[in-house]
């Protein structure tokens, strides 16, 4: 299974954002996106999911082009940047929403384990994120989009989260993306960075000097 995405043509206020984009990403392999704050990683994560409407855009799956919206068909999941729960649900009513099973949850985060009766509010703004991050990696979509899943995070969650990553890979197509580029550089298979616009494949770490994208 593959998703190809090129052909945007998104602009705010006149100045173009996107426009020199390819990406592709197929089951069995993890595809990362880096990019400087502004470089339009979100907008192209938005476009992907169908709640952004550029000026124009090819996005296939399987060769085949998309009539509509992903987020119409079902077979995608998203984790944005912002808050993704209300505050006043429950957790259980939240992993029942996602069919996540709480119990596998708290045999991998078992500092969870307290807030069985606990509602999203009664949480930090980490915690929050662990659950989020989790419910959508583990919602059992054909596709799915990670924006930042580990800001927030502590790092002995984000070692689970990668492990969990390359499990649910087998199975679904997953783009991410992170400010924190060594996490990023860990769990992809395929990585894209944005730049001007355009992107661009990456082949390792010393390329993205040679950008300029890290020192």
């Amino acid at each position: 299974m593959t998703l190809e995405i090129d052909s945007v043509d998104l602009e705010f206020d006149g100045r173009k954002v996107l426009y020199g984009i390819y990406i592709k990403s197929e089951r069995g392999k993890v595809t990362g996106i880096l990019g400087r704050n502004g470089c339009g990683k979100t907008s192209l994560l938005r476009i992907i999911f169908g709640d952004l409407q550029p000026k124009y855009k090819n996005i296939r799956n399987n060769g085949k082009c998309l009539p509509r919206p992903l987020y119409l068909t079902g077979k995608i999941g998203y984790l944005p940047q912002y808050a993704l729960l209300p505050k006043h649900l429950s957790i259980n009513h939240a992993f029942g929403l996602f069919n996540v099973s709480w119990e596998q949850f708290i045999e991998l985060f078992q500092s969870f384990k307290e807030y069985d009766r606990a509602r999203i509010k009664d949480l930090s703004s980490g915690e929050i994120r662990v659950i989020e991050a989790y419910l959508v990696l583990m919602s059992n979509k054909e596709i799915i989009l990670l924006d930042e899943p580990f800001s927030f995070i502590a790092p002995i969650y984000v070692e689970k989260f990668m492990v969990l990553i390359r499990q649910v890979k087998k199975r679904s197509i997953i783009i991410l993306t992170d400010h924190f580029y060594n996490d990023i550089l860990a769990v992809s298979d395929t990585i894209y960075l944005l730049k001007n616009g355009c992107s661009k494949k990456i082949e390792d770490k010393n390329e993205l000097k040679r950008e300029g994208y890290i020192n």
